[in-house]
């Protein structure tokens, strides 16, 4: 990641010279010809060298490659934490309960082979779920009643197309923040269901809320936060549907938190 964060610098300050007309220092000699001929006669509009358009064309095929690249790692994480807690649960419930164990030790494969798999952007809300479920059951190996996941799906948007892991990382976010808080207890609301030409999905805690400012400066990637998984979800949605269409959240030091997307019924997937 430090090294795309250190290309994409590299990138928009070449691409920042090139549109502000700034001079690019070249040697004495002239330089060897290329496949792109400038016209006999420029017109008087044009403003830019060739070399000038070549860098623009470079930087922005070079930002949307390593905007791409960003996104699909941003998509294969699983937090180190969670194999490392889960792991730690299966093998303690071994010795009380080896049957349980064995279904935990499956429920983490399904997960972890679906979170990593390599094929399509997009999967449906129905497998979604899935992986929710069984990210709930290992959850509740390690906090038992304390872990509270209650689903309001609407049958019709079972089948409703959503960017690859965009739900599960934010009832995560509330399970964590709620296991977290002073009660210790994560009580989190699914819900999905139509709205118009567009589905709603939203999760709901009962956690300690957050500060609004906060969260707007880590989906603006201005800071850190253990709040990251909604900035992952947040840059994928905008990626497949547009820079309007990210995450809502609602939220307050104190008040819990929701957070909310809008998804259209019937759209088109970007390549």
């Amino acid at each position: 990641m430090v090294i795309i964060a250190g290309l994409t610098a590299l990138v928009l300050f070449v691409a920042a010279r090139g549109r502000s007309g700034a001079p690019v220092e070249t040697p004495t000699p002239a330089p060897a010809p290329t496949q792109r001929q400038a016209p006999d006669h420029p017109s008087s509009d044009d403003q830019h060298s060739p070399d000038d358009v070549d860098y623009r064309e470079l930087a922005e095929l070079t930002r949307q490659q390593l905007v791409e690249a960003e996104l699909r790692t941003l998509r294969a994480q699983i937090s180190p934490h969670f194999i490392y807690n889960s792991l730690n649960a299966i093998a303690a419930t071994i010795p009380a309960d080896p049957i349980r164990a064995r279904e935990l030790v499956i429920d983490f494969a399904d997960f972890t082979r679906y979170s990593l798999r390599a094929e399509g952007d997009f999967t449906t809300l129905e497998e979604e779920l899935s992986a929710v479920e069984r990210y709930v059951l290992l959850e509740k190996a390690r906090f038992e009643d304390r872990v509270q996941v209650n689903l309001e799906i609407a049958p019709e948007v079972l089948s409703l197309r959503i960017p690859f892991l965009s739900v599960q990382p934010l009832v995560e976010n509330a399970v964590r923040h709620g296991a977290d808080s002073a009660s210790g207890l994560a009580q989190v609301r699914l819900a999905a269901q139509e709205e118009g030409t567009h589905a709603v999905i939203s999760v709901e805690d009962e956690g300690p809320g957050a500060d609004p400012a906060h969260l707007e400066r880590v989906l603006a990637g201005a800071e850190g936060s253990s709040h990251i998984g909604l900035r992952n979800v947040d840059l994928r949605l905008r990626q497949a549907y547009g820079g309007a269409n990210g995450l809502r959240i609602d939220t307050a030091p104190g008040a819990g938190m929701r957070v909310s997307m809008r998804v259209p019924k019937f759209q088109q997937e970007r390549s």
